[in-house]
């Protein structure tokens, strides 16, 4: 019964062991990350780039070089994807179009909005790089593997459009309230304030997911939904390990304020 429903949603699986093998693989490893996170293994980046005892042994990239590397192959792939897979209707130009925006706001978040104070290890940076590439690529291809094949019976594609707008908006305006927490030159840490930051310590996270969902929705192809809800499990982890960080470095750090989830986690 769950199984036919969740079908009703999604284009038929392809015939691709690649694809297949990305799905089980992005689902299965960035929840794995997500529960190391709550374990306390955290991924080198941000306020956590030298949580880890073997941190100090590693290679170090500033941040804005590190989230540069992150962000710019996977964003290169889904340009890419306009030459490669060109004119394959408007499902496909919409997915390609999201995932070129999504990366292309980072990348452009990283050059003129985010302000940094820490670094990130080199062997953080290379998983995560190679994560969003493949991300990136076998979105656009598990898409083009849909030519020719019955649309879903339930339409997505207009309810994705309108998350992913909201997503990447809320997302966008919340890094912008971090970044303005701090005046030039300034690198200490400070309890965020303004859009939602008053009952969620990350809604940057909270609007990321709305905003994947909203690609999954436009895609709706099993690899979306897999990689979706495995970055979903991941930002969990990661926001309820922000969320103890900040308990532990602020006493006056608000206890109603949750993770993610408004009122509930």
């Amino acid at each position: 019964m769950v199984m036919s429903t969740f079908l009703s949603f999604i284009f038929a699986p392809p015939p691709s062991l690649v694809v297949s093998t990305m799905s089980v693989v992005s689902l299965v490893s960035l929840a794995n990350a997500g529960l190391s996170e709550i374990r306390g293994k955290h991924l080198n980046y941000s306020k956590f780039w030298n949580a880890n005892p073997s941190s100090e042994k590693q290679i170090k990239l500033s941040s804005k070089t590190g989230m540069l590397l992150l962000y710019t192959p996977a964003f290169l792939a889904a340009l890419a994807s306009f030459w490669i897979f060109p004119h394959e209707g408007l499902r496909s130009t919409l997915l390609q179009s999201a995932v070129t925006l999504h990366f292309f706001k980072r990348d452009f978040e990283v050059l003129f909005i985010h302000k940094y104070s820490g670094g990130m290890l080199l062997d953080s940076a290379i998983p995560i790089t190679l994560s969003y590439f493949l991300s990136a690529a076998t979105m656009v291809y598990a898409q083009h593997l849909t030519q020719g094949l019955p649309e879903p019976p339930i339409n997505l594609l207009y309810p994705g459009i309108v998350m992913f707008v909201v997503g990447i908006i809320g997302n966008f305006y919340h890094h912008y309230l971090l970044s303005n927490l701090r005046a030039k030159g300034e690198k200490e840490y400070k309890i965020p304030k303004g859009g939602l930051f008053g009952i969620v310590i990350c809604p940057h996270y909270l609007f990321e997911i709305i905003q994947f969902y909203g690609i999954s929705f436009i895609s709706q192809t099993l690899y979306a939904f897999c990689f979706t809800l495995g970055t979903t499990f991941y930002l969990l982890g990661r926001s309820y390990s922000t969320r103890k960080w900040y308990l532990s470095k602020f006493e006056d750090f608000p206890k109603n304020v949750k993770a993610i989830i408004p009122f509930v986690f």
